[in-house]
């Protein structure tokens, strides 16, 4: 009895504790930017998603968003609105049962969704060495698994993990995570067919994602790669570390146009 209860607790854990959406609609007058839009994305499995997209200034790298399992875009508005201000294009995407948007969270339904975001980008006439992949906390699974698939001119982690597996047997060692798991995001079996410049982010005082993570998925990561720590930075605040100014200056160096 007691381990069925412990593999009941672990299912539970797979998506009810993995998705955190935040279902209202995000309002993109929060961005503060003029310029933005609010775009629609159409998944192979057709379902019809809300994104918001701000274009490139001439001749810079544009941003494909993929945020992670909390909230929905309209909290990462002032990121948006920093890497637009930088000059860069932002694809800020949103998935399958977040925002409004219809549909349940699942790993394959994300990897659906980012693949969206990649037509549209193709769409709008960005080619492979303008596109860059950002992936902030369990969005940097599905930005390797989409590295992993497509030519990108850069990859940048924030907050990465190795596999939602791995993380779980590390949060409740007293479960069989193994045994219940479905959604296992395993980023690092996926990075190894990564074929552009990778940029890893973490802070030192993560308690979510430990940095040995981080460190684990950047050595299983191909060259080039470059890696970042702050020390005193946790899992959501890095950019008030400096993390942007990083990014922009690994993306001014790697991303040649």
């Amino acid at each position: 009895m007691g381990f069925l209860l412990a593999a009941l607790t672990a299912c539970d854990l797979d998506r009810r504790l993995l998705y955190f959406p935040d279902t209202s609609r995000p309002v993109l007058a929060a961005t503060g930017l003029r310029d933005a839009q609010q775009v629609q994305l159409v998944t192979e499995d057709g379902l019809a998603l809300l994104a918001w997209w701000m274009p490139p200034r001439p001749s810079q790298p544009v941003i494909a968003y993929f945020h992670g399992n909390g909230g929905h875009i309209g909290y990462r508005a002032e990121r948006f609105r920093k890497l637009a201000l930088l000059g860069f294009g932002v694809l800020l995407v949103e998935y399958r049962g977040y925002g409004g948007n219809p549909g349940s969270p699942s790993e394959e339904g994300l990897y659906r969704d980012a693949r969206a975001a990649l037509a549209f980008l193709e769409q709008q006439n960005v080619p492979p060495e303008r596109l860059v992949l950002y992936g902030e906390s369990l969005g940097t699974a599905v930005a390797v698994r989409m590295a992993s698939e497509h030519r990108v001119a850069a990859l940048v982690l924030e907050s990465p993990f190795t596999s939602i597996e791995a993380l779980g047997r590390y949060h409740y060692p007293f479960l069989p995570v193994a045994l219940v798991l479905r959604d296992r995001f395993d980023a690092a079996s996926a990075i190894a067919e990564v074929r552009a410049p990778i940029l890893v982010l973490h802070g030192e005082q993560d308690e979510i994602v430990p940095a040995k993570f981080a460190r684990a998925l950047f050595e299983a990561a191909p060259e080039p790669k470059e890696a970042w720590f702050a020390p005193e930075g946790g899992h959501v605040d890095l950019r008030e570390h400096g993390a942007f100014e990083v990014v922009a200056d690994f993306l001014r160096r790697r991303v040649r146009l």
